[in-house]
């Protein structure tokens, strides 16, 4: 099974590989925003355990996707990881403080990034768009890394982990999705306005994979680099957004064991496939 998804996937160009990856990680957001096609209402404590499994899956994948084998393909030295994730890091600061978005359950004026007169359902969507920048990037940077594999075993092997890490990123997409549509469709934004608005959100991955995947085959000597700056940059939303959003309305443990979860989830598909 594994060697005939590997031979399926090795037909397409690198590059090619990223935008198929991350169009797959968009459609599970956009399936996340279906469910206000039909209902105005989602338990909340349920959206806070997708949530925290989101925060699990994006910590995982970190580790096991991003910063080992930047470390591994750097012989071991810890200066390009480090170098690149905290590069990461300071990058999705920088987004935070400049695009205008607004986190879930505060009000319109608790908004950050340059102040606008942007009505607040565009505020919402730019929101996760910008959870979405470090993980279509961590795709496509899976998925280019393995044109400099050293031999067919190690490209193999950095093969299923990029497929892992997709998968792995799409799943925690679907809460995603689900978080900006529905907090739209219960403000009396119109069914298919809201649904489009939620997948509107993981727009900005494909793009943002073709982009990882073109400039790690441009510049091999990134590639370390490329791996650890889109950990950073998912570490930085986890600790600045995911968890303190699934925590917000009180639901503590149920976040944290849903973190858990996704945290074992993407480890058991990235050492399993990887």
């Amino acid at each position: 099974m594994e060697d005939r998804l590997v031979e399926f996937i090795g037909h397409y160009h690198p590059v090619m590989q990223a935008l198929i990856a991350t169009l797959f990680t968009w459609f599970i957001t956009a399936a996340g925003a279906s469910p206000v096609l039909f209902t105005k209402k989602f338990n909340q404590k349920s959206m806070d355990g997708m949530l925290g499994l989101a925060a699990g899956v994006m910590i995982a994948a970190s580790y096991w996707s991003l910063l080992a084998p930047a470390i591994e393909m750097s012989g071991g030295d810890w200066k390009p990881a480090t170098i690149g994730f905290l590069a990461g890091g300071l990058f999705l600061y920088l987004m935070d403080k400049i695009l205008p978005h607004l986190h879930i359950g505060l009000a319109t004026s608790e908004a950050e990034g340059i102040k606008t007169s942007w009505h607040r359902s565009t505020l919402l969507v730019l929101a996760i768009t910008l959870h979405n920048i470090p993980e279509g990037l961590a795709v496509g940077v899976a998925f280019g890394a393995v044109a400099h594999a050293a031999d067919a075993g190690m490209a193999r092997e950095m093969m299923l982990g990029a497929v892992a890490l997709a998968i792995g990123i799409g799943l925690q997409n679907f809460p995603e999705g689900l978080a900006v549509a529905m907090p739209l469709r219960r403000e009396g934004v119109g069914r298919f306005k809201a649904f489009m608005l939620g997948q509107a959100s993981g727009v900005v991955e494909p793009i943002a994979g073709v982009l990882g995947a073109w400039l790690v085959l441009s510049m091999e000597a990134i590639l370390p680099y490329g791996l650890a700056f889109a950990a950073g940059a998912m570490i930085f939303v986890v600790v600045e957004e995911l968890i303190p959003e699934s925590q917000r309305e009180g639901n503590t443990d149920f976040a944290t064991v849903g973190a858990m979860v996704g945290f074992a989830i993407m480890m058991t598909l990235d050492v399993g496939l990887g």
